[in-house]
């Protein structure tokens, strides 16, 4: 559980275990992209804590999940790292606000994962699907078919589905992140 963080944790660089979800949890792991999902998208980098604008029910929603017994792992590419558009001291601030902001509703991140780098250097990079190979392998106990990934555009979903995930798109003009939560907890009939 991600509160108050290490470096290494909020720059998505740990690598321990995620513990296994709660019995019962409806998910293993719900994946969630950051800008555009879990905070307003803006142009270019955000680069100090004050400028992250985390979007109207995020952190109820994503309490939600924690209460489900669900682990909660973001998953986000962050290109200025490789540009120098972004430092990784303002990436921690970032992500320490973002926590903090969570906390503030009870509720917490189990891990970051972060694609540092530029585009075709890697494979963590979405839409490849690296970011969430990284976090299945802290989470060897998860099972890919009871994931789901949340967000905001084609680049987060296609890696996910390609893995045999189940994704939900969040559309802040029609399916906020705390309405498609809301619908993927909905108990099935």
């Amino acid at each position: 559980m991600i509160t108050t963080a290490s470096r290494d944790a909020l720059l998505g660089r740990d690598s321990s275990p995620v513990a296994p979800a709660r019995e019962g949890a409806p998910y293993d792991i719900v994946f969630v992209d950051r800008d555009g999902t879990l905070n307003r998208h803006r142009p270019g980098y955000v680069t100090r804590g004050d400028d992250l604008d985390v979007l109207p029910g995020v952190p109820a929603a994503v309490r939600l999940l924690n209460d489900a017994g669900c682990r909660v792992v973001l998953v986000t590419n962050q290109r200025g790292l490789a540009t120098g558009a972004l430092t990784e001291a303002q990436l921690v601030e970032v992500h320490q606000r973002l926590v903090d902001d969570l906390a503030t509703a009870g509720a917490h991140l189990d891990a970051i994962q972060v694609c540092p780098h530029q585009v075709g250097e890697c494979g963590c990079r979405k839409p490849l699907p690296g970011l969430f190979e990284q976090a299945l392998r802290r989470a060897p106990w998860a099972r890919v078919g009871r994931c789901v990934m949340v967000g905001d555009q084609d680049t987060d979903l296609v890696p996910a589905q390609g893995l045999g995930m189940r994704t939900a798109r969040v559309d802040e003009a029609s399916a906020t992140f705390e309405e498609v939560v809301r619908a993927l907890l909905m108990p099935t009939i």
